[in-house]
């Protein structure tokens, strides 16, 4: 049988082991993988009509459906490279992906194409829409072809592509500044997929559920994962947490990966006695998983393994604590997955001791190829590894070029690791990576405003909430209801601060003149803090 090298090979070669297996379930519809090999084929021929050229990015704006996942595998297997776009983000936000990564070709619905036009005016790389679902706005008929008119093009050859060459740009937010995109590659995809398949034994008998986003590298490794060993995977746009519990029991899924909010809520509802009977594991990621969360899931699931994992977009998957080890080292993230090695290194690039703090850096077949477009912010995430470190020798000219994560973490003398805190000022919430920044200019865009600083404050069930202090320009009264008014229409709802603070005067600042986070969230401390869960 034919070995995935490619991303679309995670399919065909599923496809030629066992054509008529489910491949992936959305309601009432399946696909099983001769069909969706075909699918992804006719997708590949009618880019390669419109003429897109090698390394063109497709832009794929949809809910998580069918058309979302052949999009995706259909734009690598034209020799394009796919960028999915969080369902949930504003039209501004999704205009400044466009831009940034040059998109030529969109792929989105009727509803959501309306909302995008006043924003599709400004991204002059655009060149094509491909309409899901009924009906193209008037105004873009001229413009716009529908997903049928795409799959019905004649076949096409498709250019010839190796395992290095780019297959997605995935947008996560830096601690400054607007989103930066990570550019895999298809050995990266499909290194992580054989990786974490190897760990959590995935086989052909799974049904994994991907309840997490597939613009999120976590989301999107629930289809590879998948499709590396032909099981079967649920696509769920779920609106409450008792539609995940419903879709566990129904689908009578084997494998499920979240981030802590949403196990924070699954486990404070009642489930059915009948998921533990199929239900072989489920994954943490996106942060870590409160003790009493923990706990509470193991009641509710006697035979279910968990798995608390590490991961950055940077380098896709990085490490996973085994089940057994949980009891042990409850607080650990683990050891590096396989085909990985994770270093704790000092700011000299010298490997640390046991117990001592340093940085998390990640070498292997998953480094990603870097930030789109952005040298500066990429030679400050991807950097060679020194002599001596990670197996690198004097005699090896070439450097071997790894990811710095930013993490501050220790190891024990065992070599388990432990998450210490980031290096930055990322806000991690609700299982996202918040710029602070992109949440100040949209304050900052508010009349009125004067100055503003974002920060995250650690919450029991969000991980870190969002808080906003802002001052007033000169005669302006501002109030935090009519702020969250206002941003509430630029910023999806895991990005809308929980308490914004009103001040007068000037915020604080550090020794660079610049106003000072750090000092602001220190007052804020005790704001969400109850009683010790443990």
């Amino acid at each position: 049988m034919p070995t995935a090298i490619l991303l679309q090979d995670l399919i065909t070669s599923a496809a030629a082991r066992d054509p008529t297996q489910t491949a992936v379930i959305y309601g009432s519809q399946s696909l099983a993988y001769a069909t969706l090999a075909q699918r992804v084929s006719e997708f590949a021929n009618g880019v390669l009509t419109l003429g897109l050229g090698r390394t063109a990015r497709i832009a794929i704006y949809l809910e998580k459906r069918l058309e979302t996942v052949i999009a995706s595998f259909g734009a690598t297997a034209a020799g394009c490279v796919f960028v999915p776009i969080n369902a949930l983000l504003k039209p501004d936000q999704v205009g400044y992906l466009l831009r940034d990564c040059n998109v030529g070709l969109l792929v989105t619905s009727a509803e959501r194409l309306a909302l995008l036009q006043p924003t599709l005016a400004s991204c002059p790389d655009l060149r094509h829409v491909v309409v899901v679902g009924e009906g193209i706005p008037a105004d873009d008929a001229s413009t716009s072809i529908t997903w049928q008119q795409l799959l019905s093009a004649p076949s096409r050859a498709a250019p010839r592509l190796i395992d290095m060459d780019m297959a997605a740009i995935l947008y996560t937010s830096g601690s400054t500044g607007q989103p930066k995109g990570v550019v895999l590659s298809h050995r990266n995809l499909v290194a992580g997929a054989t990786s974490v398949a190897s760990y959590l034994a995935n086989n052909a008998e799974d049904t994994l559920l991907a309840a997490l986003p597939l613009s999120f590298d976590a989301g999107f490794s629930q289809l590879t994962t998948a499709f590396s060993v032909g099981a079967r995977v649920v696509l769920i746009n779920y609106l409450l947490p008792r539609d995940v519990l419903n879709a566990l029991e129904r689908e009578r899924v084997t494998g499920l990966t979240a981030v802590p909010p949403l196990y924070i809520q699954l486990a404070q509802l009642k489930w059915s006695p009948a998921i533990t009977t199929h239900l072989r594991y489920f994954a943490n990621t996106g942060g870590r998983l409160p003790r009493d969360t923990l706990a509470t899931l193991r009641r509710h699931l006697p035979r279910s393994k968990p798995f608390l994992m590490y991961g950055l977009t940077e380098a896709f998957r990085s490490t996973f604590l085994p089940p057994e080890e949980i009891d042990r080292r409850p607080d650990s993230i683990g050891k590096a997955i396989p085909n990985a090695e994770i270093l704790v290194l000092r700011d000299d690039g010298s490997p640390c001791q046991p117990e001592e703090i340093g940085e998390l850096v990640h070498r292997g077949a998953l480094v990603a190829l870097g930030y789109w477009n952005d040298p500066e912010k990429t030679a400050e995430r991807y950097k060679p590894l020194p002599l001596g470190v990670g197996g690198r020798e004097s005699g090896l000219v070439l450097p071997e070029l790894a990811v710095f994560s930013g993490d501050n973490v220790r190891a024990d003398a065992a070599g388990f690791l432990y998450f210490v805190g980031r290096r930055d000022e990322m806000i991690k919430t609700s299982g996202y990576r918040v710029s602070p920044t992109e949440i100040e200019e949209i304050f900052y865009s508010t009349p009125g405003v004067n100055e503003v600083a974002a920060f995250g404050v650690d919450h029991p069930r969000l991980g870190q909430a969002i808080v906003v202090v802002a001052t007033p320009k000169s005669g302006v009264t501002l109030t935090p209801a009519d702020l969250l008014a206002a941003t509430r229409q630029h910023l999806p709802a895991y990005m809308v601060p929980s308490q914004v603070d009103i001040r007068t005067g000037t915020l604080p600042r550090n020794p660079n003149g610049k106003i000072d986070r750090k000092a602001l969230s220190s007052e804020f401390t005790d704001l969400f803090r109850g009683p010790d869960p443990r």
